[in-house]
């Protein structure tokens, strides 16, 4: 395996792996969790319809508590960024504009190039609502972009947050979120407006964020760990069972109540657990990717984070979509609503993980610095294409 030793000896001596594997693995849980918990239907006319195997299997959701690991993300993204903003050279500004040119260029790259070939697929007899579809799958894992954009601008107050509470700045982002859900869920919810809701978003995706810069600042050690994996356990437990908060942790069509979007009481419970899980596993992980066939692909993963998070339902279509031409395609353009479906799609995986990695070739010049010779006009006509398709798939 020459290419994992080349990547080994590329490998600076304090890279810390731990890090870089632990956000492998919230990377990879995100687009495996769009391809087995969502699926298709396909009407009379041709047409695909979202859909997924959580309407009709209930005993499905844990497979959701798995899967869902975007306190992961944000416990790592927070930890990192600490980290890359104690050594920033130049003004808090400028550190901040190149890390959100790094997030946006991929979005601006992959819903522009949806904006160009939605008219085109049309053209070549692609359903309107199939297209519609589609766009809701592509733009859906984008809102995360523009979230952890916002909660990286809040970097430098995380990071003041820390050095006073320690693992406690977390805390009131916690209570926070459960006097929403108490106000949305209790029993003067009928009285609460439907937006309040929205109030959750910054302080339930901050939460694990906080936790993530108090651990790069040193203030969170095994025994804070413990404590998060505990408690995190246990309040997930008692919302659940005396709660009765909803068992999955992505939406399911049908259902009144959704806990991530915005996150709910529970999310925070599930990322405080994985956080301490993932805190006290740190230094068994770091020597496991001390192996360099171990190693090699978590670098590979982290360099292609944009690639996945912005086209791997991409991927998904470029098989569903010529699929539903064929008619009933078992595991694509069938109803999730058999075990056979669930089989079925298991097998698909391997062809999406493909046409994902053949994708990324190409998206890949989207996500790089843009070239001096992109005038104005042409950033500019990047932007509004995109803002364009994002209106179209939201509309």
């Amino acid at each position: 395996m020459r290419w994992a030793d080349t990547i080994e000896a590329r490998t600076p001596a304090h890279r810390d792996r731990a890090i870089d594997g632990l956000r492998a693995l919230a990377l990879l849980a995100v687009p495996l969790g769009h391809w087995l918990l969502g699926g298709f239907t396909l009407d009379t006319d041709g047409a695909l319809h979202n859909a997924s195997p959580l309407a009709a299997f209930g005993f499905f959701a844990p497979v959701s508590w798995v899967l869902q690991m975007l306190g992961i993300f944000f416990l790592v993204g927070g930890y990192a960024s600490v980290l890359s903003y104690n050594r920033r050279t130049g003004t808090t500004g400028a550190w901040l504009r190149q890390r959100v040119a790094r997030l946006g260029r991929p979005v601006i790259g992959v819903t522009a190039v949806w904006a160009a070939m939605v008219p085109v697929l049309h053209g070549l007899g692609v359903p309107g609502d199939t297209l519609r579809s589609g766009a809701t799958l592509v733009v859906q894992p984008l809102w995360f972009v523009g979230v952890y954009t916002v909660i990286t601008a809040l970097t430098p107050y995380c990071v003041r947050a820390a050095r006073h509470m320690g693992v406690w700045a977390a805390a009131p982002l916690l209570g926070a979120v459960a006097v929403v859900d108490l106000l949305r869920y209790g029993p003067y919810a009928d009285a609460v407006p439907a937006w309040l809701g929205a109030v959750n978003i910054l302080p339930g995706w901050l939460f694990a964020y906080q936790l993530g810069v108090s651990w790069g600042e040193g203030r969170v050690g095994r025994r804070h760990a413990r404590g998060l994996l505990v408690g995190g356990a246990a309040l997930f437990a008692v919302l659940l069972l005396v709660f009765d908060y909803p068992a999955s942790m992505v939406g399911v069509p049908g259902e009144t109540r959704t806990n991530s979007h915005p996150p709910s009481l529970l999310v925070l419970a599930l990322a405080a657990a994985q956080s301490g899980a993932a805190i006290l596993l740190r230094d068994r992980l770091g020597r496991l990717l001390r192996r360099p066939a171990v190693w090699a692909p978590v670098v590979v993963v982290n360099l292609s984070a944009m690639t996945i998070l912005c086209w791997h339902q991409t991927a998904m279509l470029a098989a569903a979509v010529p699929a539903s031409f064929a008619g009933a395609v078992p595991g694509l353009t069938t109803p999730p609503e058999t075990l056979g479906w669930i089989l079925c799609r298991a097998a698909w995986l391997p062809l999406f993980a493909a046409l994902l990695v053949l994708t990324g070739r190409y998206a890949r010049l989207l996500e790089s610095p843009w070239p001096p010779s992109a005038g104005r006009a042409v950033r500019v006509g990047a932007g509004v294409l995109a803002a364009g398709f994002t209106l179209y798939a939201v509309g």
